[in-house]
């Protein structure tokens, strides 16, 4: 078990305090009675005193002083702080010398007030170490003893109640320490165990917190690829049914064609079929990018996955009067990842980076190899992004436009990671901003070196 702390030993000293306070003005309470109300003979005139001051006066005085001790006492309680608590042993002898004096002017040493020594030595044990409390058992002890000598005449089995007295002050004295140790120890046995269940209670509550993330991020991912698999079922079905009239219409524009036609119709029948053309290559783009993905790993190309991409983001409607310029690194290795997955990322970073890009705006996109990692970064000089939404970018349903769904950099990350990559937010300010995907380079295959490596893509389909 580990040592106690500085704030359970202040604890334990500020409820001890509270403890002898409560016992201080009990004391009191009963003093003030046992003068004042119990008709015992105190009214008369002690030998010493002049004949106009009684010993109730006297003992009256004695309690209020006492008192007045126990509203600072109680005063600096409340404020949790603790009397006199650096001069312990000038506490134990005033209450040494306020006993014994009560015990003087009343009945000596057949006063009641001589057990108050057993709540003294009580509270001393609570308060103070052991060693404190065996000195002020030799005080009290003292005070006693002066009180047997004090107090005349003098009766033979005097000495016999002086020696009881002593030796239950010293059995007090010792089971009140044991009594207190027991305690202390047990208090502090349960400041341990409460420490280590609060520990507990916040790992079990981290761990809720954990999990319902994850859970939240796993509904999110799966809202987002139910939405992707409608999609895809509806691309197809459009596809298909757009597909079957323009194979008819552009049969029709062949057989126009073979006949004898002049120049002029037989060019516009030429441009009605590329259009077409154009057309039905378009329909099996969205046809493939809507085709189930697969989530095998396999080789992939890191150039053709990002052409992949692009191919299908000149068909967004933010596209125009923007241009794509790539650098791609030569003889990069491939990559063993989900291919489907990797387009899905690249092309959403790419049509954030369009939202982000005004009018004639430019976009670049970069591949090089970065210490064991392929490193992706696509650059906008767009306006950047706030401060305030850095931290929150890759969190489900976080967006700042005002159509979007938030989801998009979140599904970005989890499909990254899930393909032991990572995305990073590599610079922001109002002159643009930059996006990092970094991917494990674990193949040692070189990719031949593409002679169009560099260049620039017009986004107009």
């Amino acid at each position: 078990m580990s040592a106690t702390s500085p704030r359970d030993d202040r604890s334990f000293e500020l409820s001890a305090e509270a403890i002898t306070v409560r016992i201080r003005w009990f004391g009191l309470a009963v003093g003030y009675a046992l003068v004042n109300f119990l008709g015992r003979e105190s009214g008369e005139t002690h030998t010493v005193l002049p004949e106009w001051l009684s010993n109730r006066q006297v003992l009256n005085g004695i309690l209020t002083l006492g008192a007045i001790y126990a509203i600072a006492d109680s005063y600096f309680s409340l404020r949790g702080r603790v009397f006199l608590n650096r001069a312990p042993m000038v506490i134990s002898l005033m209450e040494a010398l306020f006993i014994g004096v009560l015990c003087h002017f009343d009945e000596g040493l057949e006063s009641p007030f001589r057990f108050y020594y057993f709540l003294s030595l009580l509270v001393c044990a609570f308060r103070y170490s052991r060693w404190m409390t065996f000195s002020t058992f030799c005080l009290h002890a003292l005070s006693f003893a002066v009180l047997a000598f004090a107090t005349s005449p003098h009766s033979p089995n005097e000495p016999t109640r002086v020696l009881l007295m002593l030796i239950w002050l010293g059995w007090v004295t010792w089971a009140s320490t044991a009594l207190a140790g027991l305690l202390q120890s047990a208090g502090h046995r349960l400041s341990f165990f409460n420490d280590e269940l609060q520990k507990h209670q916040h790992e079990l509550e981290q761990r809720i917190e954990d999990r319902t993330r994850e859970l939240r991020e796993s509904q999110a991912f799966v809202v987002q690829q139910e939405k992707q698999a409608a999609f895809g079922l509806l691309a197809a079905g459009i596809a298909h049914e757009v597909g079957n009239p323009l194979a008819g219409i552009s049969s029709v524009i062949q057989l126009l064609n073979r006949r004898d036609v002049d120049d002029y119709t037989r060019e516009r029948y030429q441009m009605v079929d590329d259009q077409l053309r154009r057309i039905q290559r378009t329909l099996r783009e969205l046809i493939d990018f809507s085709r189930p993905a697969t989530l095998e790993r396999s080789q992939c190309d890191l150039q053709e996955v990002l052409e992949a991409a692009l191919n299908i983001a000149k068909y967004y409607k933010r596209r125009k009067n923007k241009q794509i310029a790539t650098h791609y690194a030569e003889g990069l290795p491939k990559l063993n990842a989900v291919r489907d997955q990797l387009v899905q990322v690249f092309l959403n970073l790419i049509l954030n980076a369009m939202d982000a890009t005004a009018e004639e705006g430019t976009i670049e996109i970069t591949t090089q190899s970065d210490d064991h990692w392929l490193r992706v970064a696509i650059c906008d000089n767009g306006c950047g992004i706030a401060e305030s939404d850095q931290a929150r970018l890759f969190q489900p349903y976080f967006t700042t436009k005002e159509t979007g769904t938030g989801l998009g950099l979140f599904v970005c990350r989890l499909i990254l990671e899930r393909n032991d990559g990572r995305i990073e937010l590599t610079d922001t300010s109002p002159s643009g901003t930059t996006f990092s995907v970094l991917l494990p380079d674990e193949n040692s295959e070189k990719l031949p070196a593409s002679p169009a490596s560099n260049r620039s893509h017009d986004l107009v389909p």
